[in-house]
């Protein structure tokens, strides 16, 4: 599929932070290169999520274990056959390496740079909670009930799916049949763009699963490296009440 990363209306820096934000969640998706198309940045990407309708033709080895090693059915349409072999990388590309050294966007195409630190404010106040970050210990989770980081395992893609071509029925219709809930929420909100939900972890999590690596480092034009999507307070909606035991909401 195609993913809208941003519009050529917003300033470059902008643009980079949303594809560094996006590019990092590779627990689920493996993304291609940026590119610009008319006044977009897109990117072309295998969101990597089974299908509801799978399942293993063994009642003795249920599960998706069972399924990657033997036979399969389609529950839907009754089709038996070998598991087709899977394009998801056995680990997503690393984003992280040694101190500094990070892979960002940066100037239009992902580098690897080593980002300095953000040097601390002569009078600044101390934290005294947490560590100085709210959510370590917040009992919050994402809809397959992993805990902890929920806002940093959870997003929303924008794909591109123009509703006069043919091909973004069935692209639709594929979607529609992902196992949920790490692809759920499907629903078109524009003639060309079709929104879901993925959980795919972010590869700028530490290693314990909480901090991010971003976070107090700058880019080389002296920029926060960490985007502003993940400081900004969130937009929720009139129905949307955030992920279950956060922190910052109330």
């Amino acid at each position: 599929m195609t993913l809208r990363i941003a519009d050529l209306d917003d300033d470059a820096p902008t643009r980079d932070a949303l594809a560094t934000w996006l590019l990092g969640h590779g627990q689920r998706i493996s993304f291609g290169k940026p590119y610009v198309r008319g006044r977009r940045v897109l990117v072309d990407a295998v969101v990597h999520v089974p299908c509801k309708h799978l399942r293993a033709e063994s009642a003795a080895g249920a599960g998706e274990a069972a399924e990657a090693a033997g036979r399969v059915r389609c529950a839907a349409h009754a089709f038996v056959g070998p598991m087709p072999p899977t394009r998801q990388p056995p680990q997503p590309p690393s984003l992280r390496n040694g101190a500094g050294a990070l892979a960002i966007v940066y100037r239009g195409r992902q580098r690897r740079l080593d980002l300095a630190s953000r040097p601390l404010r002569a009078r600044a106040l101390p934290v005294v909670h947490h560590g100085g970050n709210p959510c370590r210990g917040a009992p919050c989770r994402t809809a397959d009930n992993t805990r902890g980081a929920a806002c940093c395992r959870d997003l929303t893609l924008e794909i591109l799916a123009p509703a006069s071509r043919r091909h973004s029925d069935h692209l639709e219709a594929l979607l529609l049949a992902r196992r949920s809930p790490y692809l759920c929420k499907t629903e078109r909100v524009s003639s060309d763009i079709i929104e879901c939900e993925v959980i795919s972890a972010c590869g700028y999590l530490e290693d314990d699963r909480i901090s991010c690596a971003l976070h107090h480092r700058l880019r080389p034009d002296g920029t926060p490296a960490k985007p502003m999507v993940c400081s900004n307070w969130p937009d929720l909606g009139p129905d949307d009440v955030g992920h279950p035991g956060c922190r910052l909401l109330r």
